[in-house]
């Protein structure tokens, strides 16, 4: 491993949790997608896009996560914000994405993509 390979790895940013990784990566696909114009960041993370669309992919065909944490997922995901458990018409939501950002979590952290 080159003195730049080493110095790449330690300059990567983790993420602060799972809520950090969706949000990023949701960000990250519409970008690359071209649907959002703005700037990208320049921050290097520990993972790539791809990393997280498997993982998400695994977890769900595994049973860890259902249609319906997805479902949340996408629609909080796309506007940029946790559902809020003290609103009535967002209280189930809050409850399948917190349930889905702690199996998120827990595999993330498991493969150095959040800081402990």
């Amino acid at each position: 491993m080159t003195a730049q390979n080493v110095q790449a790895i330690l300059s990567t940013e983790k993420f602060q949790n799972a809520e950090q990784l969706w949000f990023w990566f949701l960000y990250s696909k519409s970008v690359q997608n071209g649907f959002i114009t703005h700037r990208y960041t320049p921050t290097k993370r520990p993972c790539e896009l791809l990393d997280v669309e498997t993982l998400i992919t695994k977890l769900y065909l595994s049973g860890k996560l259902n249609d319906e944490q997805l479902n949340v997922m996408k629609k909080f995901g796309d506007r940029r914000r946790a559902p809020h458990q003290y609103v009535w018409a967002e209280n189930k939501a809050a409850d399948l994405w917190r349930t889905a950002m702690s199996v998120l979590e827990k595999e993330a952290i498991k493969r150095g993509w959040i800081e402990q």
